[in-house]
């Protein structure tokens, strides 16, 4: 039997040029998978031409009608949506987003079976696909740029404006820190693994977080802290990162100290709303305060990093704050942090990034969803099923759908 796959026209506005698949990984696809037939749907806006997928044989059409799955990135138009079809995307409602109530009420009334990115994961509960990794890339390209801007050292080119991460890496070439910069990061996923794979080509050493705090340097550094380095039990008893990552009340920040200590903070944390802020507005109050940007990668709005007021773009991906009115201002006035806090980060490189998150597709996804799933992966990614109801592992959305209060699920 053979299953049609169809690769959707991104429809959201502003729109995305990224793909689930490249050209080339399309034409893999169909050629591991003697079964599985493929098609996308004609785009202007994609970052991979039309001509490239009919260059290596990928049939283009105008209607998914006739697919089976049909495969995009962001939510897809409500009057975009095929009933009783099987649709994989990134929903952005199994936190109860208002925003998009309307859509998975939509998704329902079609009998469409949601596979949503973001909530499929291995036996381990491990998350295995999403666009983490480039976030992580670019965000700390943008936040070493950020930092020659406010500081007058030197000019990187934006991201978004270099032809592929090759030409981006080669602008690296162009940093010129002070010897003394130091520089902490907080995050040891997706996002603070490629935050990382920037920063290890900079001439910039790595040291412990207690020889960050306590020791000077006559070159520049940088420090990775766990969770366990910037949250502290209120019970003082000793750290526990599964109790933590359960409930993140009775917890708060250490992280102040580092504010002390570093001239740049790249955020790659993950964030709930039950855990304590890192960096409050008091503490950027703070006379002692020596950071002067931060690259907010992770992006939680009024949240855990109280610069981060707002989402920039990548258009004008840097604003400033001032620690003393809690306002923003000009990122060069001297009394302003930097920020930086773009929120759609893998944007900026739409084809590396689409060609990193198909091969996660390939390798993490595939396997289950066109042969043998044993544990289950597509079913428990997928919020709704194919006659319309909600999955057992999101019947807590039922009152979210129902437009009552979220719950604390």
């Amino acid at each position: 039997m053979t299953t049609k796959i169809g690769i959707i026209k991104e429809g959201k506005v502003p729109s995305d040029a990224r793909v689930p698949l490249s050209p080339e990984q399309c034409l893999r696809v169909m050629e591991e998978y003697p079964n599985v037939e493929l098609v996308v749907q004609r785009s202007s806006v994609r970052a991979f031409k039309d001509s490239e997928y009919s260059d290596l044989g990928v049939p283009l059409v105008d209607s998914l009608e006739d697919c089976d799955i049909i495969m995009g990135v962001k939510e897809v138009n409500i009057e975009d949506l095929i009933p009783n079809k099987q649709f994989f995307f990134f929903s952005h409602t199994f936190k109860e987003q208002p925003y998009n109530r309307d859509l998975l009420r939509a998704i329902i009334d079609k009998r469409i079976q949601l596979t949503d990115y973001e909530v499929l994961t291995d036996k381990t509960d491990k998350r295995i696909i999403g666009f983490g990794r480039y976030a992580g890339i670019v965000g700390c390209y943008n936040g070493f740029r950020t930092y020659g801007l406010k500081h007058s050292l030197y000019n990187l080119k934006p991201a978004h404006q270099c032809a592929d991460r090759k030409e981006m890496e080669s602008e690296l070439l162009k940093v010129k820190l002070l010897k003394d910069t130091k520089i902490v990061i907080t995050g040891f996923g997706r996002v603070g693994h490629g935050a990382l794979e920037v920063i290890n080509k900079l001439p910039i050493s790595e040291v412990t977080p207690e020889e960050f705090l306590e020791d000077s340097f006559d070159e520049p550094v940088f420090t990775h802290l766990g969770t366990a380095d910037y949250v502290a039990r209120n019970d003082g008893k000793e750290f526990d990162r599964d109790v933590y990552f359960e409930d993140g009340s009775g917890h708060h920040s250490t992280f102040p100290r580092y504010l002390k200590e570093a001239d740049l903070y790249i955020a790659c944390h993950y964030w709930e709303n039950s855990s304590p802020f890192l960096v409050t507005r008091e503490d950027l109050k703070s006379k002692d305060i020596r950071v002067s940007v931060i690259a907010d990668i992770s992006c939680d709005i009024d949240g855990p990093v109280a610069s981060t007021i707002r989402p920039s773009t990548i258009a004008d991906p840097i604003y400033g704050y001032d620690p003393e009115t809690e306002e923003e201002v000009d990122f060069e006035n001297q009394n302003a942090i930097a920020v930086m806090a773009v929120d759609n980060l893998p944007c900026e490189l739409p084809k590396d990034a689409s060609k990193d998150f198909g091969n996660e597709l390939i390798k993490g996804v595939f396997p289950a969803l066109f042969g043998e799933d044993p544990h289950s992966i597509i079913e428990r990614g997928s919020q709704t099923s194919k006659d319309g109801k909600l999955t057992y592992d999101f019947k807590y959305l039922s009152a979210y759908l129902a437009g009552k209060e979220v719950s604390q699920h």
